[in-house]
């Protein structure tokens, strides 16, 4: 047996052993969410949504492991989910968007406005639109503890690193932002840490503790853990794990700032040509105004250097954009080719698996190659 064979067979087994291995928690039957938030996976294919009305994150195990080469270029994406719902095109909503990493299989949560019904559909790599049902499951659900002020309204992102859950969540509190960390395994009784956000927002040149985290990332460099994360108008922060301890109150470092007016979507990382980026897509609301690009979605391209930045933070943090208004780095690039970009994730090595929006609000869903 070759060395690729045998790798791949190691692989296989290794993501065999933690789906057995999760699966002994799991219950079988329909989990109680009151709301679809977000979407992310595990690596093995575990579904995890966030259900910030219900203050939890629920796991699902899709037994969707069969890896596929995304072919399909689907078109008028909306109006055929909506087609696949029963109802018309205006009268669904799209709320979050993940790829399955085992099988390359897209995951849409999405909402009915007739019902306020939420439900998740699949697409497959040859384009094939289905519904998940969520009536007959294997899940297992981790309840996010509450703050001194209440308990979160919503989750606005999570993502899994190494060896524990990481979540980010708004609550009615003068410390709003919200941030947790969940050991794994991930169980009931999981050890939870509950801590609070305390940001330098550089286009606002002041230290803020309203404003949300709309999307992270795991990130680790010489040893050290580090949760990522980007708000509208529009900082990238750094928090180390190890200041996580319950109820703290955690400053995190401003490391890069895109520029007032954008609400960032998605991130994540990947490597190209020996490099190592962060790719991620922001909504411009200040696009009339002043737009960056033909849409109001635009996406940068950031090389993951900048996030080891110790000195130059906060006050110092690189921006994108002179005094001026013009590129002030290389280190930061607009990504024209995803111009229209509403949601990504990452497909593979090599692609993204992205939503793009037309200037009349058709959707597409296609692999495009990282940049």
């Amino acid at each position: 047996m070759n060395s690729y064979l045998m790798k791949t067979l190691a692989l296989g087994l290794f993501l065999i052993a933690c789906t057995f291995s999760n699966a002994a928690s799991f219950e079988q039957g329909k989990p109680k969410i009151q709301s679809i938030d977000v979407i992310s996976f595990q690596p093995e294919g575990i579904l995890l949504i966030g259900d910030g009305k219900a203050g939890q994150v629920v796991l699902i195990d899709t037994k969707d492991r069969e890896p596929q080469k995304w072919t399909a270029s689907v078109d008028d994406l909306k109006g055929k989910i909506a087609e696949r719902l029963g109802v018309a095109a205006k009268e669904i909503e799209l709320i979050h968007f993940a790829v399955n990493p085992v099988s390359g299989k897209a995951y849409l949560a999405i909402r009915k406005q007739d019902t306020k019904s939420q439900h998740l559909i699949t697409v497959d790599g040859q384009g094939k639109i289905s519904e998940f049902s969520l009536d007959n499951v294997a899940f297992k659900s981790v309840a996010l503890p509450k703050g001194s002020g209440g308990a979160i309204s919503k989750i606005t992102d999570l993502a899994w690193m190494s060896d524990r859950l990481l979540v980010s969540g708004v609550a009615a509190d003068e410390f709003a932002c919200k941030l947790y960390s969940v050991q794994q395994p991930l169980e009931k009784q999981s050890e939870v840490i509950l801590t609070s956000a305390e940001t330098f927002h550089v286009a606002h040149g002041k230290w803020e503790t309203k404003a949300p985290m709309t999307v992270l990332m795991p990130f680790e460099e010489n040893g050290k853990k580090y949760l990522v994360g980007a708000f509208s108008c529009t900082p990238l922060v750094k928090y180390p794990l190890e200041a996580f301890t319950e109820n703290a109150k955690v400053k995190g470092q401003s490391i890069v700032e895109l520029g007032s007016g954008n609400k960032p979507i998605h991130m994540f990382t990947y490597q190209k040509d020996g490099k190592s980026y962060v790719l991620i897509n922001t909504f411009r609301f200040h696009h009339q105004k002043k737009p960056f690009g033909p849409s109001p979605y635009w996406t940068a391209r950031i090389e993951t250097g900048v996030i080891s930045e110790n000195a130059n933070i906060n006050e110092k943090a690189l921006k994108r954009l002179d005094s001026k208004g013009e590129p002030s780095t290389e280190k930061i690039k607009l990504i024209p080719e995803f111009h229209g970009v509403s949601h990504m994730d990452k497909l593979d090595a090599a692609h993204a698996l992205v939503i793009s929006e037309d200037d009349k609000g058709a959707l597409t869903l296609k692999a495009l190659t990282l940049p």
